[in-house]
């Protein structure tokens, strides 16, 4: 198997969104969960998505795992490799996106890295170095209570700055729009000053080819799933691999018992859940007396047992800003954060047990935890749920056939939960 893109990314369902915009534009694309075996049996691909739980956790062991990462992807052949971050920069001022670039950046031996989370579809903009949800600043938008990683700057070119060894430069939407040899000298002349990354503003899905395109220059970009977009389309048009269709496969139905798991505490998801209650019986999870023991765990899976054979059953660990930042107050931020992630994992891993073979869950770290604790190795990716939400298909498990949906908090409209059920047969 050899490589056309590596990617690498720093959680489990901006993997999956990415992984899906690859098969969009025509890439046959695997994710894996962490950096695979050597005895894992894979199909013949143009990507791989290596899934990392890494955006969170300490930046040196981000460092290491990503290069360990970056190591397999380029022994399969991989020219060019991006790593995956959120499309709204989450990170801290500690990292983890500067020192994992860093690391990258020095081992790919580039003299200046293109960064842009912008993706237009989802409603992720770039000007002049500042990130936009939809209309808003990212520090005027939900992210701003985030639990793990509040942002309250938008100014990308200060937030990276912050977080990396190296100065940070912009690429401004009219370098832009002049096209690829504008982009190019701009990169020149900010490499010559000593700037080792640069942002770039995008603002339309053209925009991204443009910079897809350039990126393709180097061995390294970093970006969210738009950046990923534009290196599929460059890599089409160059003929560097032909178009083909979604992989058969992933689209098998495996039938079965369905169930939900909701973790994310984003306004999105707050939202499906209030809507699922009028399609399906849901479970609120006691915050408290999660962190308190295994004992609310198990309630909710006596709960759900009682109910999966007569369809589907959402599990919520979700709450509102003020309730998290109340419970927080409490319990601490990590402990707390740590404690329902397992708890979520442990009620996974018995919903599994108990003949689930559907599983569709929300939120990022609620989705690694999940992942980690069923021991998944990789996924086929198949119909596309919302947008940067693919169906995935486990290859390389030990316990049967299983289909699931791994949703990042702000993703997908108000019948996520529903609409993902419909399409997981």
């Amino acid at each position: 198997m050899k490589l056309a893109l590596g990617c690498i990314a720093d959680d489990y369902t901006g993997a999956s969104d990415l992984a899906n915009t690859l098969t969009r534009q025509g890439l046959r694309t695997v994710q894996t969960i962490g950096v695979p075996s050597d005895d894992l049996a894979l199909p013949e691909v143009d990507a791989v998505v290596v899934s990392l739980k890494s955006r969170s956790i300490e930046a040196g062991l981000a460092v290491s795992r990503s290069r360990a990462a970056e190591k397999w992807l380029r022994g399969r052949g991989a020219g060019h490799v991006l790593f995956k971050i959120c499309s709204t920069f989450d990170s801290t001022d500690a990292g983890n996106i500067g020192p994992v670039m860093d690391a990258l950046r020095a081992d790919s031996g580039d003299a200046i890295v293109l960064v842009t989370p912008a993706f237009p579809e989802t409603g992720r903009t770039i000007y002049q170095g500042h990130l936009f949800v939809g209309p808003v600043p990212l520090n005027e938008s939900p992210l701003k209570d985030h639990p793990l990683n509040p942002m309250h700057d938008s100014n990308l070119v200060r937030v990276l700055a912050r977080q990396s060894k190296t100065k940070v430069g912009l690429v401004d939407l009219a370098t832009l729009a002049r096209g690829e040899a504008s982009v190019r000298a701009r990169l020149a002349e900010l490499a010559g000053k000593g700037i080792g990354a640069a942002i770039i503003d995008a603002v339309f899905d053209r925009d991204l080819e443009t910079i897809g395109t350039v990126a393709l220059d180097h061995r390294l970009s970093v970006g969210a799933s738009g950046i990923g977009l534009g290196l599929a389309r460059a890599m089409v048009a160059a003929g560097k691999v032909r178009s083909n269709v979604t992989h058969a496969m992933a689209d098998v139905a495996v039938g079965g018992p369905a169930a939900c798991l909701a973790g994310s505490c984003s306004q999105a998801t707050l939202q499906q859940i209030a809507n699922a209650e009028k399609a399906m019986p849901v479970l609120h999870l006691d915050p408290d007396r999660v962190i308190a023991g295994p004992e609310e765990a198990r309630r909710a899976l006596a709960w759900a047992k009682e109910r999966i054979s007569d369809g589907p059953v959402l599990i919520a660990s979700s709450s509102t800003p003020d309730q998290v930042a109340a419970l927080q107050s409490r319990h601490g931020r990590d402990a707390a954060g740590h404690a329902i992630e397992q708890a979520m994992a442990d009620i996974a891993g018995g919903l599994v047990q108990s003949g689930v073979r559907r599983l569709v869950v929300a939120g990022g770290e609620t989705s690694g935890a999940v992942v980690d604790r069923l021991g998944l190795p990789g996924f086929l990716v198949g119909a596309e749920i919302a947008a940067g939400v693919p169906v995935l298909r486990a290859v390389g498990t030990k316990s049967g056939e299983m289909l699931l949906a791994l949703k990042s908090g702000n993703f997908g409209g108000p019948g996520f939960f529903s609409d993902a059920l419909k399409l997981m047969r």
